[in-house]
This record gives structure tokens, C-alpha cells and sequence, in this order.
């Protein structure tokens, strides 16, 4: 199972510019640059989970964990830094694919995020002008 959802992790990642994978405290990590925008921990300290690691905004962290526990924790070491764990098990590809690019915008430098979502607006065809 772990393996199927570090292929769903690694789908979302793959489409985000500048992404590099490596391992990091034998897991893989996803990178923006040289920056971490996502953990990927497969029952990291026999935790039972099979989950990512992510940063969001301040003040989001207690909200989402109270909002839903079961999808939802405070991840060790980067926790107290305001990142969030999801159980990948309790979230759908939609949801986590909103959070891994919040992660990614907040990581990726202001430069690149910019030209990223400069080109998305630009994927979007006109709408069609009433005749």
C-alpha cells in the first residue's frame, strides 16, 4: 500500500516545476530547488501511518488537525515549525493535490510561483462572446 501512495504523491510532485526527488532520513523527499515542500513517511517511528509531511500557512495547522484528526496531525521535528501530516489513506487525490501545490507555492521561490501561476491563467481558453 505504501508504495501506491508514494506513486500518488510522486504524480502531484512530478507536475510541479523545478521538482526534484531525493531520499532525506531515508524517505523520500520532494524539493522546489533545494527546498523540501514534501515528506513522504511510510510508518515513520512505527507510527502505523502512511503519510506526507507539508508546510501551510501560519495558522492553518491547528485548524486542519481540529477540523479532522483522523486525516489530519502534527508531524514530529517539523511540527512545531506549522507543518501538517496527512494520512493518505483518509484524503482523496483532489484534496491532497490542493494541498501539495499550497505547499509547493509556499516553498518555491516567489519568481518561479509567480511565472507558474502567470502560465496557468494563460492555459485557460476565452470564453466565448455572446453573439
Amino acid at each position: 500500500m505504501a508504495d501506491q501512495q508514494l506513486e500518488r504523491v510522486r504524480r502531484i510532485c512530478e507536475t510541479l516545476p523545478e521538482t526534484t526527488e531525493r531520499l532525506s532520513h531515508g524517505e523520500p523527499t520532494f524539493f522546489v530547488r533545494k527546498k523540501v515542500y514534501v515528506m513522504f513517511a511510510d510508518d515513520h517511528h512505527h507510527d502505523g501511518r502512511v503519510a506526507v509531511w507539508l508546510p501551510v500557512p501560519p495558522g492553518l495547522q491547528e485548524g486542519l488537525i481540529a477540523s479532522s484528526p483522523e486525516t489530519f496531525f502534527k508531524p514530529p521535528y517539523v511540527g512545531v515549525r506549522g507543518w501538517i501530516g496527512i494520512n493518505l489513506d483518509c484524503i482523496d487525490d483532489e484534496d491532497l493535490d490542493f494541498y501539495i501545490e499550497a505547499a509547493w507555492e509556499q516553498i518555491a521561490p516567489k519568481r518561479l510561483a509567480s511565472s507558474r501561476e502567470a502560465s496557468r491563467r494563460t492555459d485557460i481558453p476565452p470564453r466565448p462572446t455572446p453573439e
